[in-house]
């Protein structure tokens, strides 16, 4: 009959947790940085155009990476003063509105159901 000490069976079973930590961490990078993609092209299909600029103008950034998490940012890069003004509408100088043409909240809420279902699907 063969024994094995708690010691050696606890020591595997933790290596094995921590690994599937570790996978289960860059599925979720992995995750979000597809989720900043997303909500990026769908600002960049939905937004209104004049002369395109705007438009061409965003990007997706990853402001902070550590072991064991990310954070990513989808911005204006030359246009950044457009965004709230074109998202909300704003007061004309001759008096009354432009009316708010949205086009980031859409976007952000497609990004973060494409990131929960993601999420789920690679976690089980």
């Amino acid at each position: 009959m063969a024994t094995v000490r708690i010691d050696d069976l606890a020591d595997e079973v933790m290596k094995g947790l921590k690994d599937y930590a570790q996978l289960a961490v860059d599925d979720l990078k992995t995750a979000i940085k597809n989720a900043g993609e997303t909500v990026k092209d769908e600002i960049e299909k939905t937004a209104p155009k004049k002369t395109g600029k705007y438009r061409k103008s965003w990007a997706v950034k990853k402001t902070n990476e550590t072991s064991d998490s990310i954070k990513v940012v989808v911005h204006s890069k030359t246009q950044y003063r457009l965004t709230h003004l074109l998202e909300n509408g704003h007061a004309k100088r001759g008096g009354g509105r432009v009316a708010a043409r949205p086009h980031i909240a859409p976007a952000e809420k497609k990004g973060e159901e494409q990131l929960i279902n993601e999420v789920e699907r690679k976690l089980r």
